[in-house]
This record gives C-alpha cells, structure tokens and sequence, in this order.
C-alpha cells in the first residue's frame, strides 16, 4: 500500500509542475521507464530517489516529509529543537529593525513574532482580526481590519494575492488555497493602477489624521533550510518610503 501510495503522489506534483515524465526523467538522470514503473507502484523508490525527484519538483521540506512516509521512511525536515536558535536569531533581527516594523510569519502568513513598531499600526482593526493566531494576509485585506486605511487597495491587494496564489501553487496547500479563496471575497477597492514606481508601496492612512505612512517591504528568509519549520519563516521587514515616514517613525518613543 505504502509503494501504491508514493508513486500517485510523486506523479500529482510532476503533473502540478507541467512535466512530463520524459522531462523529469531527464532533469534527475533516472530512466523515463524507471520512472513510470515508480509512478505506477511497479518499483518501490529508496528515500534517496524520493528526494531527488522531490528536488527537481520543487517540492517544499514539509510535504518532502510527507512523499518519504507515504514510501515508508522516516521524516528528514522536521526537527523543531534544532530550529530554537533560528527563531532567537530571528528575533534579534526584529529588534533591531525597530523604529520601523517588522513581522516574523510561518508558510500561512500566520504572525510569529513581531517587533514594537507593529501594534501601533494596527489601531483601529477589528478585536476578532487580532486574536491569535493572527493573519497577516487576512487582517491587511478585511474590511474591518487594515484594508479601509489603505490607500490603492487595489494595487496592494493584487500584490498580495499574487504573493498567496504563488505559494498555494507551489505547496498544493487546502489551508493556503482556502485562504486565497476567502482573501478574494473581500472587497476590491478601486481597480489596480499601473505600477508608478520602483516597489509597491504600503500607504496608509492614520487614524488620528496624521500625514499617510508610506512604505514598502523586504522579505528575507533562510537560503538553504534543512528544517521545515526554518523553511516556512519569512522576515517581512518595512522601510519608509519617503523622509516624512522616517522621520515620524523615527520620532516614535
């Protein structure tokens, strides 16, 4: 059952990535024969060969896991003790971005860590957006969260989607697919203008009236993971986009 079960899966994700056997074959220097009998549950793959055709798949460290189980070995990414000093390094990344904000989010967008430039950015959002665990995706498009405040909704809102849609792609997720669904419900706002400058840029507007916040983000995440939780936690860190949003976040205490 377990060899029945390995080959169907590998041959979802070759399919999911527009290969055809052929191709993939070539790309991972096994036998295009070789390779159907794997699809079809004829030949048993060792782990390393589960590991090299999930390598030239693209497949992500946590479904990597789930293609060795589902051909009877053990997981090889996932070890959260060994990510501890990641995330403490992490951590010491967010405050030192301060005064400008910086979130730390996992494969869903879900918020892990944050520094203290963040919560005042979110006044005004709505209780229930901001109750643990927190997403970021969903409170930046909700109408009762971020959205409203949010000059160019449109532009910052394909931005978003676009960002979503790729990993959903890429993971085969159900949680990240439903959320891209939900995320679409949500009011448009105006169409999306043509791009005007180098970034998209996050601008919104206060609540207390003040001068719009313009920034945009830079996301950074570790190069080579060997860890599934490692290789779902980004760094999404904010600059200002002009001197007016420096200065002000600057002269925050």
């Amino acid at each position: 059952m377990t060899t029945i079960e390995v080959g169907p899966l590998l041959r979802t994700w070759r399919q999911r990535r527009r290969l055809s056997q052929l191709e993939l074959a070539s790309r991972a220097e096994v036998s295009g024969r070789h390779l159907s009998f794997v699809e079809t549950g004829r030949s048993h793959p060792s782990a390393e060969m589960i590991l090299r055709l999930a390598e030239h798949l693209d497949v992500p460290p946590r479904e990597r896991d789930a293609l060795l189980v589902a051909g009877g070995f053990a997981p090889r990414h996932d070890s959260p003790v060994d990510a501890a000093g990641v995330l403490a390094s992490f951590r010491t990344l967010l405050d030192a971005h301060a005064p400008y904000p910086a979130v730390l989010l996992d494969r869903y967008w879900d918020l892990v860590d944050a520094n203290d430039a963040v919560p005042p950015l979110l006044d005004g959002c709505a209780a229930h957006l901001l109750e643990p665990p927190i997403n970021v995706v969903r409170l930046s498009l909700h109408p009762d969260g971020l959205a409203p405040r949010i000059v160019e909704l449109g532009a910052w809102r394909a931005h978003v989607l676009h960002q979503l849609s790729a990993r959903a792609d890429r993971t085969a997720d159900p949680r990240l697919a439903a959320l891209l669904a939900e995320c679409r419900e949500y009011p448009a706002g105006a169409p999306a203008p043509e791009p005007s400058g180098p970034v998209v840029e996050l601008v919104l507007r206060m609540p207390d009236g003040a001068p719009h916040l313009r920034l945009f983000s830079v996301v950074s995440a570790v190069l080579t993971p060997h860890d599934a939780t490692v290789d779902e936690l980004h760094l999404e860190t904010f600059l200002p986009a002009d001197e007016a949003t420096r200065e002000r976040l600057q002269a925050r205490p």
